[in-house]
């Protein structure tokens, strides 16, 4: 099984791209619900959610409807002293009601690939416990047999990724390592990824079908192998993102 969903839903420039201007924000996430039927939540990564919102977040979407949460930044980025009871309490309105589709984990591009850190993501297991958890690394020299091998062990999964083929960045491998296997699409703007002003700029890219083609036989080998597949698109300025995965769910279904 494969799904489809954008990297976060509450972006005012959606307006009108996605979100009638008449629309209310709160009823945001329920027009999202229509289009996609799983979300990533980045609002995770800089602080954690109260009850009340996480299980608004619930209440908002149909039953079946995923959410992807982004690790607390203490958890990938600071990692001195992880604030791991309150990112995992945070997610209970999730749990409670089977909506997690996982914990994405997101590392700096300054986590390299060093023993010691190798050693962090035996830490973060003991952290997250049995939640289901995707890694996603920004070094390319993660793309080693040995991560494999220990993202297997550790039963996480491994975060595919299209974005610039800039030095020291990812290729877009798809590879699975878990029951779950994850796609990210950043886009491809190679002028802004390094040297912006806004953080919005290195995801403003639109997708040509060309591009979204070459991840359909990526896509298939990660379906065959993984029983569920989420694909996420994080170019979202404007709404660029709901673009790409419309084609893409085109493509993949025509092609």
């Amino acid at each position: 099984m494969i799904r489809f969903g954008a990297s976060g839903f509450s972006y005012d420039d959606w307006i009108g791209p996605v979100y009638p201007p008449e629309l209310p924000r709160w009823q945001w996430l329920g027009h999202y619900a229509t289009l996609f039927d799983t979300v990533e939540l980045n609002v995770t990564y800089y602080r954690h959610a109260d009850r009340k919102t996480a299980s608004g977040w619930v209440q908002r979407t149909p039953d079946g409807f995923l959410f992807t949460v982004k690790a607390h930044g203490s958890l990938t980025h600071e990692r001195q002293d992880p604030e791991v009871a309150a990112f995992r309490e945070s997610l209970a309105p999730l749990t409670e009601q089977g909506r997690l589709a996982c914990v994405l984990a997101q590392f700096p591009h300054s986590f390299h690939a060093t023993p010691q850190n190798a050693d962090y993501l035996e830490v973060l297991r003991d952290h997250l416990g049995g939640l289901p958890v995707v890694v996603e690394f920004r070094d390319a020299g993660w793309l080693r047999d040995e991560t494999f091998e220990q993202l297997r062990r550790l039963r996480f999964g491994f975060c595919c990724v299209d974005e610039p083929q800039l030095k020291g960045l990812m290729a877009p491998l798809a590879a699975v390592t878990a029951p779950l296997a994850y796609v990210r699409l950043h886009g491809r703007n190679a002028a802004k990824w390094w040297e912006h002003e806004k953080a919005w700029e290195r995801y403003d890219y639109t997708y040509r079908d060309e591009e979204l083609h070459e991840w359909v036989p990526r896509l298939r080998v990660l379906d065959a192998e993984a029983e569920l597949t989420l694909v996420y698109a994080n170019n979202h300025y404007r709404g660029q993102s709901v673009e790409a995965l419309q084609a893409l769910r085109r493509l993949l279904s025509t092609q």
